[in-house]
């Protein structure tokens, strides 16, 4: 996982013990859960054409994963578009 300078000063703290965890209150419990929803809203649908080869293996890997093959291929765009999927050199 990639963490940008702020996250890194954060755990950094939290290893060398000098932060505490807190339980969070009820408002921002709600405002998370509001958020996260936001966020993992599948909210439209396509359809795409595949070979039967990639098929079987997508279904493959998504059966090692234990996770749908259409989550699977979800997450994958997801982060192709965040920029967390990069080419081999």
């Amino acid at each position: 996982m990639k963490l940008n300078p702020e996250e890194k000063e954060i755990e950094a703290f939290f290893e060398r013990d000098e932060i505490r965890l807190r339980k969070p209150d009820k408002a921002l419990l709600g405002r998370l859960k509001s958020a996260a929803e936001n966020t993992f809203k599948k909210d439209r649908r396509i359809n795409i054409r595949l070979s039967d080869r990639d098929m079987a293996g997508i279904q493959r890997v998504a059966a090692a994963k234990g996770v749908p093959y259409q989550s699977l291929i979800s997450g994958l765009i997801h982060q192709f578009v965040e920029g967390d999927l990069v080419e081999k050199s």
